[in-house]
């Protein structure tokens, strides 16, 4: 009773068109591409599988439990999964994104939030707990650790070069660039969203009618392009900070709308969340088979998708603090995918629902 919930003029006036995509700027705009290349073409792939893992893990885990208990997969649970998504691949702000895209209800986004942090961070804790015992786990699968030891000199190197106290002048072009995008994202959006809904016939079915569509895309592509120009250096400056700041901002914005007791209506929901997971977790690990890869390139690769930027650099630090960043580069990285791909998985969910 603090917060007026039923009026919600503090999101959608505020969070949802302004801050959400000012978040989406900062938080690409951070993405080192190149260094992320650097780190080697086993550790992209390990990150390139995971997300990918998620994206048919869901089809696995919607498909299976609608067999079993088709009951619970009823409604807009297929909606609640793309917002799943969005965190399971990106980070909280694509969450929301998802939620806005595909008009998530608060109740429903309220239990997948609380999935996502149960399932989440249990996973979280097992990493961390084997993260103690990946010098024996590589040397028993024979996977070769000589980048991970040029990766923590590189990386050490790198983060004290960029890190600075802000001035006001590096608040105020991280606030231009973040807000000023959100501007020009809204310019473009309606008259870009009217021409695809009156000129191209499937405009509808992939929701690009929809004006915040193209605010969402605009915002996060232009942050990513951003950050192969000089403007990435504002990291150092606290640009990932701020975007965070917006980010908890958008999470107390939707918290106050959400129902959490109502999981307990749709208990089978926790149940999806696990078999989605692990069909995550057997797939990265096939591949990290394949692959030979070292372990730490097992955690990473699923922590940054599942966990994101705000967890990857806690698994990374439980093998060497040095290797934080690697965690921070590739957890940034899935703000810049995570939105796509939490979109296309949630129009495939809509088709197998039949919404």
């Amino acid at each position: 009773g603090l917060i007026d919930a039923g009026a919600r003029k503090l999101y959608n006036s505020v969070a949802s068109p302004v801050l959400l995509p000012a978040a989406l700027v900062l938080l690409p705009l951070t993405v080192d591409i190149r260094g992320i290349l650097r780190l080697g073409p086993k550790l992209l792939a390990m990150y390139v599988t995971a997300s990918l893992s998620v994206m048919l893990g869901g089809v696995i885990a919607f498909l299976l439990m609608r067999a079993i208990f088709p009951e619970a997969m009823a409604g807009d649970t297929w909606a609640g999964m793309s917002a799943l998504a969005g965190s399971w691949i990106g980070g909280g702000a694509n969450m929301m994104a998802m939620k806005e895209i595909f008009d998530v209800d608060a109740t429903t986004f309220g239990q997948f939030a609380v999935v996502d942090v149960a399932v989440g961070y249990a996973w979280m804790a097992t990493l961390i707990f084997f993260a103690q015992r990946a010098a024996k786990i590589d040397a028993r699968s024979g996977a070769d650790t000589s980048a991970i030891d040029d990766l923590k000199e590189r990386i050490a190197a790198y983060r004290s070069q960029h890190e600075r106290i802000p001035t006001l002048t590096d608040l105020m072009l991280i606030v231009g660039i973040a807000f000023g995008t959100v501007g020009l994202a809204h310019a473009i959006a309606s008259p870009a969203s009217a021409w695809f809904g009156a000129n191209v016939v499937w405009a509808s079915k992939v929701s690009l009618h929809e004006p915040f569509v193209w605010v969402i895309a605009l915002s996060t592509f232009i942050g990513l392009a951003l950050s192969f120009t000089r403007a990435r250096s504002l990291d150092g400056a606290g640009a990932s900070t701020i975007g965070t700041l917006l980010l908890y901002f958008l999470i107390a914005a939707i918290g106050m709308q959400m129902d959490i007791l109502a999981l307990f209506d749709r208990p089978h929901l926790l149940l999806l969340g696990f078999v989605w997971i692990a069909c995550h977790i057997l797939l990265l690990w096939l591949m990290g088979r394949m692959l030979r890869v070292p372990f730490f390139y097992f955690a990473i690769g699923s922590q940054s998708n599942i966990g994101g930027p705000a967890s990857a650099p806690v698994v990374a630090s439980a093998f060497h603090p040095a290797l934080a960043p690697v965690g921070a580069l590739l957890g940034t990285l899935g703000y810049a995918t995570g939105t796509m791909l939490a979109y296309l998985l949630g129009l495939l969910l809509k088709i197998l629902a039949g919404a």
